[in-house]
This record gives C-alpha cells, structure tokens and sequence, in this order.
C-alpha cells in the first residue's frame, strides 16, 4: 500500500502542497494517518539544464516547497519511506547539508541535532493524538539520524 506524490515544477514554483493534501487529508479524516507509517514517498519532475550539476535539494525552490510542507505537516516524516532513501532526501530539504562524492550527503552536525529532536517532541505529541504510545519508532528514526534515545527523555515528555 505505497503511496507516491508526484510533483511538478510549476506545483513547486507555486508552493502548491494540493498533491499532499488530496492523499493525506483523506487519511486524516478516516483517522487512518497511522496506517502510513513509512509508505509515502515523492516523485519530481523538475527540468534542469543537464549541465546543472546540483541535487534536488540543493535548488532553492524545492527546497522552499519542502519547507512549506514541513510547516504544515511537521509530523510529515513519518510517512516517509525510509528504505528508499526518502526520509534522508526530506531531512537533507530541511536541514543544511553538503554533498562529498565518495561519502554522500553530509549534514551540518548541530542543524541536524537540532532538526532531530525538534522532530522527536513533535512526533511524540502527535503519535499521542494519534493513540500510539510506543516510544520505539521515535526511537528508531533518532537512531537513523545517528542518534540514540533513552526513556528518561520520554519520562519527561509525558
């Protein structure tokens, strides 16, 4: 049960997030979000020059997209697919980076802590609305991140 969000270029020049919502809204209201888990991912067609020698998340306008998106659903990175590579192309959106050709995306090291967290307390609060109370995918996904958790950091979240 994949999910693909295919986004254009003219959607990301608008900051148009309608491809998102007509799949996730619909989940939402079902109450259904959960079921998501790791199942969404993106597909650009965004037309560069093909001596433009940058990634995708080194253009400014996707970027901003994702930025958009992230505000909007800060929660979002849950649904992402991890074993594709998604969950590290949406962080490498949102978080400053650099790319080394031998070892991949490098990101900032203190932007990364901060973003990672930030994620932890908002998916935390979600999860809770959303009736999971198991701290082992927060867990898991700090871990991806090169983090590892406790439980006394979820003892004092609640």
């Amino acid at each position: 049960m994949s999910v693909k969000i295919h986004l254009n270029s003219e959607q990301i020049h608008a900051l148009d997030l309608s491809p998102v919502e007509e799949k996730i809204e619909d989940y939402l209201e079902k109450g259904r979000i959960a079921d998501y888990e790791q199942k969404v991912s993106f597909e650009l067609n965004y037309p560069r020059d093909p001596s433009d020698p940058r990634e995708l998340s080194e253009i400014p306008e996707i970027r901003l997209w994702f930025v958009r998106l992230d505000a909007r659903y800060p929660w979002f990175l849950y649904l992402l697919d991890g074993k594709t590579g998604e969950l590290y192309r949406y962080i490498a959106m949102l978080v400053p980076h650099q790319f080394n050709r031998a070892e991949g995306i490098q990101y900032n090291p203190e932007a990364l802590e901060i973003f990672a967290m930030k994620k932890i307390f908002v998916l935390h609060d979600w999860l809770k609305k959303q009736n999971i109370t198991s701290t082992l995918k927060l867990k898991a996904i700090a871990q991806s991140l090169g983090f590892d958790l406790d439980d006394t950091l979820f003892n004092l979240l609640g």
